[in-house]
Parts: C-alpha cells; structure tokens; sequence
C-alpha cells in the first residue's frame, strides 16, 4: 500500500488555536474534503518560533526585497528568529516527504503573495511574502504550494492536486 500523500498547511487551518488573537482560521473544505485524501503535516511558524498565544501581531516592514518581521505596537524585531527557525525547519520537512503545501494568505510568515507590507514612507503595500513562506519556496522550489483563499475556487483546487500528484510520481521515479 503506498503511503499517503503528505502535504504541508499552516496550523491555523486546520483550526487549531494558533494565531496572535488565540483564534484559528479553520478551514472546512480543506479539512473535510481534501483532509479524507492527505496526510497534513502542520506548521505554525511564529508558534514553532517560541511565541506564545496570543502574542502582539506582527507585520512585514521595510523593503520588499529584504522585509523585516516586526511587532505592530512594541516594534520588537522577529526577523532574525524566524530566519533561522525558518532554514531549521524547512530542512526537517525534507525528511517528512512532502508533495505540496497549503499557506495561510495575508500571513506575515505564511503568505505566498500579496502580504501587506509597510515600506520605508509608512505606506501599506501588497509587496510582501511572508517569511517562513520564502524560506520554503527557496529550499523546495519545485513542490506546488499553493494558498487556503485560492482553494475556493474548484479550478484551482484540481490543478493544486494534479501537481501534487504529478510531483509525487516524479519524485518516486528518481
């Protein structure tokens, strides 16, 4: 019997209680429907970081290229942290075989696109990539990754589990 196929989601989706408000953003259709032919591998990075929950919320500041991670109210920089955290723990998925990955939109650390991100003149733009998410997509830069809010849409569902299978299989040919 082959082994199930493993995919990465950010923690909060699953709907545990993991996010800066002690609250989850649980997802049903990812639990219920995709969750009954996957195997979910949970990550919370700020959680897995040492952060406790709730904890203050965080930001991305700065410049898109080069963000800092930081406290909205203390202004307490996380940057450096989830750096290192984030080489850590992208090196301990590789052992868990993954064939894809769900992230959080909009997240700080999670968000694979569009995160909002404060430049250097205060202004809010939708330049910004959460952290533990550009750790993984430069450590695994063939594994289709894709984000909860595209998930809606039917189309992008079938492609997301093409990809993952197809990833899969070329994978176990090697």
């Amino acid at each position: 019997m082959a082994p199930p196929v493993r995919i990465g989601i950010s923690q909060c989706l699953l709907g545990d209680n993991v996010r800066y408000d002690g609250g989850h953003k649980r997802d049903a259709f990812l639990i219920e429907t995709l969750g009954r032919h996957v195997e979910w591998v949970p990550v919370c990075p700020e959680v897995e970081l040492g952060l406790g929950t709730p904890r203050e919320p965080m930001r991305l500041a700065g410049d898109p290229r080069a963000p800092r991670l930081v406290t909205i109210t203390s202004g307490i920089d996380h940057t450096e942290a989830m750096a290192r955290f984030s080489q850590r723990r992208v090196r301990e998925l590789e052992a868990l075989n993954l064939s894809g990955y769900v992230f959080k939109s909009d997240s700080p650390s999670c968000g694979i696109a569009q995160v909002p991100l404060f430049n250097s003149q205060g202004m809010e733009t939708q330049d910004g990539v959460g952290l533990f998410a550009q750790a993984f997509m430069a450590h695994f830069p063939l594994i289709p990754i894709e984000e909860e809010s595209r998930l809606r849409d039917p189309q992008a569902v079938q492609s997301f589990l093409e990809r993952v299978l197809s990833y899969r299989r070329s994978r176990n040919n090697i």
